[in-house]
């Protein structure tokens, strides 16, 4: 591998970990958010991202629980997948890509990313459905990348498939050297 190949694969390793830390942060300060709009909601203002649900919660406890979860679960999936990316990135072997741990972290991430897109999809389209429309456009940050997440899937899944076949090559030819 060229010099300049190597600076670039050390940055994304390097990247790959800053932003695990930063989702890491946001989903830790999602929860903490949480915790204090049921425990302590006057405080909440001046917690991290300022979610307050307050009004969905005073009309519907159980929607505010549904949205909630929502939140927490697809921010908790994206830490999750750099996590996964930032693993991938630290211990592959360039010299030989093909091993079975980099097929099963590049599926890993495909299945991620598609969990992350389809749960966006469906808190929008619940979130849609439930009448509290003042707080739903505040609420788009959390999943307006739905359809974005779903393609991004298919294309990881389809980058697994051809490093299975890829490592199959590799093991045949391993055999009739």
């Amino acid at each position: 591998m060229s010099a300049t190949n190597n600076v670039v694969f050390n940055s994304l390793k390097i990247i790959s970990w800053i932003i695990f830390v930063g989702l890491c942060i946001e989903a830790g300060g999602l929860v903490v958010n949480f915790f204090f709009s049921i425990y302590n909601p006057s405080v909440v203002p001046k917690l991290y991202q300022k979610l307050d649900l307050g009004a969905l919660r005073a009309q519907d406890n159980r929607a505010f629980l549904y949205v909630y979860s929502f939140i927490l679960s697809i921010s908790i999936l994206k830490a999750v997948l750099f996590y996964v990316v930032a693993m991938l990135a630290t211990k592959i072997d360039i010299s030989r890509p093909f091993s079975d741990y980099a097929y099963g972290k590049i599926a890993q991430i495909s299945y991620c990313t598609l969990s992350i897109g389809l749960l966006s999809y469906i808190a929008r389209q619940w979130v849609r459905t439930i009448s509290f429309n003042e707080q739903a456009t505040e609420l788009n940050q959390f999943w307006a990348d739905s359809q974005a997440y779903i393609l991004m899937a298919a294309v990881i899944y389809v980058i697994a498939t051809i490093f299975k076949k890829g490592l199959e090559m590799q093991h045949e030819n391993d055999l009739t050297v």
